[in-house]
């Protein structure tokens, strides 16, 4: 195959980009991660109920956002858990999802390489939006498939941030933080960090291999993170900057 098709052909894929399972390869049709606010709407919140948001996915193909929430306008309890969060978005310190992914550290893959975050991801109607976005298979594909991105994302949907980007793949998760000007190159507690472990800094968003969350940067030119499927389980990790392609910033309460 040549041109963008080429491009992203199934040999061409890092471990982490093989998120998606055995269906990977139709991510050619794929469009961006999932979050809080809809880029189709030009940026603006929607007021979706979870079950319809994840049907326009379906409908539009190329659609990125499964549940654009009422982000602002009073989005219920029930609403929010049927999207797959543990609570309504709301205005979340950086320091309270550090906390939690730091509560994570150790956890490891079990039988079939499944973990909580596959279960949950699962689970959700952001699965299935996903999964009839990269080609219409079953969400049974994301089990125990690379989950890096699970990881970062479960962090959002636990504690509620608004815009963390919910996605399975890496390189779709940080093409919406681009496109939402939610993008950049320094290192903030919180942020979400992306890594391209052949060209680092000097790659593209199309060449990310890895994702995790910021702890600290230290100053001497290298980044605290906390990271799941790291040696395939959660991991604490010093990283050198030159190893990273950008971050994602979500709204955290200033």
């Amino acid at each position: 195959m040549t041109g963008r098709f080429d491009r992203f052909a199934l040999n061409r894929f890092s471990s982490e980009d093989k998120a998606v399972g055995v269906a990977v390869s139709a991510v050619v049709a794929g469009a961006v991660g999932l979050a809080v606010l809809n880029p189709l709407a030009g940026g603006r919140a929607e007021a979706e109920t979870p079950v319809r948001a994840a049907a326009a996915v379906a409908e539009q193909g190329t659609a990125s956002q499964s549940t654009a929430s009422k982000a602002s306008t009073g989005m219920t309890t029930a609403e929010a858990r049927e999207a797959g969060y543990k609570v309504p978005p709301r205005a979340v310190q950086p320091s309270e999802v550090i906390k939690l992914a730091q509560k994570q550290v150790g956890i490891s893959e079990g039988k079939g390489k499944q973990t909580k975050f596959h279960d949950w991801y699962v689970s959700t109607p952001h699965a299935k939006a996903t999964a009839q976005r990269d080609g219409g298979f079953s969400v049974k594909a994301y089990n125990g498939a690379q989950w890096c991105d699970m990881f970062v994302s479960w962090l959002g949907a636990q504690t509620g941030v608004k815009n963390m980007g919910w996605d399975a793949y890496t390189v779709q998760h940080a093409s919406w933080f681009k496109k939402t000007d939610r993008w950049g190159h320094k290192a903030k507690p919180g942020a979400v960090v992306f890594f391209d472990w052949k060209d680092g800094s000097n790659g593209s968003i199309g060449d990310i291999d890895h994702v995790g969350l910021v702890v600290k940067d230290n100053g001497d030119g290298t980044v605290k993170t906390i990271e799941g499927n790291s040696n395939d389980q959660v991991e604490k990790k010093t990283r050198d900057k030159s190893e990273i392609v950008g971050y994602g910033y979500p709204d955290y309460a200033s």
